[in-house]
């Protein structure tokens, strides 16, 4: 391994390290809160409301549900752990240390993004772990469902370092989840099979990329979709490579950063 290949890698172990760090050192807030939100959503809808609306896509009501809860925390916790990190280091100014020291713009957005998809997927395993206590969790298909879990955490990351770096004070961060990204996921097949919805409304909704991410996951765990897995796949990538390419670009060129 040549010197400039392990300093990058040295940096990149060092901002995904303090990232981690910042994780476990405050788990009274970044992992105790979705578990006990995610508990409750559990109790009222799957058990309570559950009971009185039956099957769901062919499968109790309950379990129908359990994929889209993990993913919407996993989809929350992602974005919100990064908009506010990266915020935070603008805010204090120590972002600045890393855009002028020799550290490649790649390197950076990473080790932002890896932390905060370690945390979505630390929230997502824990919330699945609850759900273990409501109902039977089958995985029939692994790979599917990993992947799926892991380009939805990589994709709201990388949205929520968008978020940070346009963000001028820490309203803004909060503008974002409230009036887009809490839509979307409510409105992605979280509680509802989007079949039941009508014609006009099933066509909007496959613009709704947690859709796609919903109901792969939901494929991964209960071998059923709303729609075609390369579809979801293809949404999934398409942004995962757009949003990396935007937030590189925005860091190269040291949008909200500098000046």
């Amino acid at each position: 391994m040549s010197g400039h290949a392990r300093e990058n890698l040295t940096a990149l172990y060092t901002i995904v390290r303090r990232e981690v760090t910042r994780i476990l050192r405050i788990w009274g807030q970044t992992l105790v809160p979705p578990v006990i939100t995610m508990s409750l959503y559990f109790l009222i809808f799957g058990t309570l409301i559950g009971r009185r609306i039956g099957d769901m896509g062919g499968f109790d009501y309950m379990d129908f549900i359990v994929p889209g809860l993990v993913m919407m925390s996993v989809i929350q916790n992602s974005y919100g752990n990064i908009s506010s990190s990266f915020f935070g280091a603008k805010f204090g100014r120590h972002i600045e240390e890393l855009l002028v020291a020799p550290v490649p713009s790649w390197v950076i957005l990473t080790g932002y993004v890896l932390g905060a998809v370690m945390r979505g997927l630390l929230v997502g395993a824990v919330v699945l772990l609850v759900a273990m206590f409501f109902t039977t969790v089958r995985v029939p298909h692994p790979l599917i469902a990993v992947s799926t879990v892991v380009l939805g955490a990589v994709i709201f990351s990388l949205a929520g370092f968008v978020n940070a770096v346009y963000a001028k004070k820490f309203d803004d961060i909060a503008i974002v989840p409230t009036f887009i990204l809490t839509p979307l996921t409510y409105l992605g097949g979280v509680f509802y099979s989007v079949t039941l919805l009508p014609g006009w409304a099933q066509t909007a909704s496959h613009f709704n990329p947690v859709l796609h991410m919903v109901n792969a996951f939901r494929y991964g765990l209960l071998g059923v979709s709303d729609v075609p897995l390369w579809t979801a796949y293809a949404v999934m990538v398409s942004f995962v490579v757009g949003l990396g390419w935007l937030g590189l670009f925005l860091l190269h060129r040291g949008v909200g950063m500098r000046g």
